[in-house]
């Protein structure tokens, strides 16, 4: 009687306490941006010490592990995540999950303005579409909203990634007074050249400055009306388990995404988790609980199972939702940590 090889076991899948299986993992690689959108963070930023962030190593070892516990999706995000030095050769490593089957789906998330560099190695790598945020196509307003991005950089970068052959949405944040003018025209310039493109309400992440966040917020209920007085638009069942609803314009065909924290609770199917560019596992956006990844990477550098067991034990405690609210016109479940540290 032959022997009978034996049989590989599958671990267990990450799922939460409200049955919500956990498979899109997001990875902040840098707090470091080389814009200071004044949404997100204030101009004097004071970012953290290199010598606090994981290694790209770390990085590696980190992903390789929730890509074991079952996740299939891993968008990288920052700060700008293309400006951490060497990125890439954690992208090509990445590359081994794509190929084996393990991973379904390699991402990230940009403002685009190092796309010329790098636009052909991300699609070698097995990046096949990517997210840019971009607020205004005014080149004015473009330089007042990031204080220190240009423009005709960005737009470079858009041509770079499509040129590679990746796919490109557009993300804007919808901001009161500022971008409420453009509302048609960026749809028409999205549609142009074929590109989805996701409005996202402010969302209260930590201290900006002298700016106010109850000022910059337009609900997109408002902008949702106003594009369907221009629009034929058709709800579309799209469920990635995200915070988007998506609807089909039927006159450009484009699909659009609605992103509303503060106006609907998007929480009931969310099937995601941040990983902080230190460590940090925040198991909701809106939430300040948080889980200390680096401790068991770095104390055992030759067994998993103590990073494998803090990451099981951060997912038993995943909130049901989070705490955004505007409603009372004051900054209610604002978080203090910045979304660059927390990861886009």
């Amino acid at each position: 009687m032959e022997d009978t090889p034996p049989i590989a076991l599958t671990p267990a899948p990450l799922v939460d306490p409200f049955l919500r299986a956990i498979n899109y993992l997001r990875v902040s690689v840098t707090d470091r941006c080389d814009f200071r959108c004044s949404y997100c963070m204030s101009e004097a930023m004071t970012f953290l010490p290199k010598r606090e962030l994981l290694t790209l190593e770390e990085l590696d070892r980190m992903c390789t592990t929730f890509v074991g516990l079952g996740v299939k999706k891993l968008r990288i995000t920052g700060g700008e995540p293309l400006v951490r030095r060497g990125i890439m050769t954690f992208f090509q490593s990445m590359t081994r999950h794509l190929e084996s089957g393990a991973l379904n789906e390699l991402t990230l998330t940009t403002n685009g303005s190092q796309l010329t560099r790098f636009a052909d190695d991300l699609a070698a790598a097995g990046v096949r579409r990517i997210n840019i945020s971009l607020d205004t196509l005014n080149e004015a307003k473009f330089a007042e909203i990031t204080r220190w991005g240009r423009l005709p950089q960005v737009l470079r970068g858009i041509d770079a990634a499509q040129n590679a052959g990746l796919r490109v949405k557009i993300n804007l944040v919808a901001l009161k007074g500022f971008n409420e003018d453009e509302l048609l025209s960026i749809t028409e310039w999205c549609a142009s050249r074929d590109m989805d493109l996701t409005w996202i309400e402010v969302m209260p992440m930590g201290d900006i400055g002298e700016e106010n966040r109850l000022d910059q917020y337009w609900p997109l209920k408002d902008l949702r009306t106003t594009l369907g007085e221009h629009y034929t638009m058709t709800d579309l069942p799209d469920n990635t388990g995200g915070p988007a609803r998506y609807v089909r314009l039927g006159e450009s065909g484009q699909k659009v995404g609605f992103i509303t924290p503060l106006t609907h609770n998007f929480c009931e199917s969310c099937n995601r988790v941040r990983l902080t560019c230190t460590g940090d596992l925040y198991t909701c956006l809106g939430q300040e609980g948080m889980a200390d990844l680096r401790s068991p990477l770095r104390d055992f550098p030759d067994d998993d199972s103590p990073l494998e067991a803090a990451i099981r034990d951060a997912i038993s405690h995943k909130p049901k939702g989070h705490d955004f609210d505007y409603s009372r016109q004051k900054l209610d479940g604002q978080m203090t940590r910045h979304m660059s540290h927390t990861g886009g």
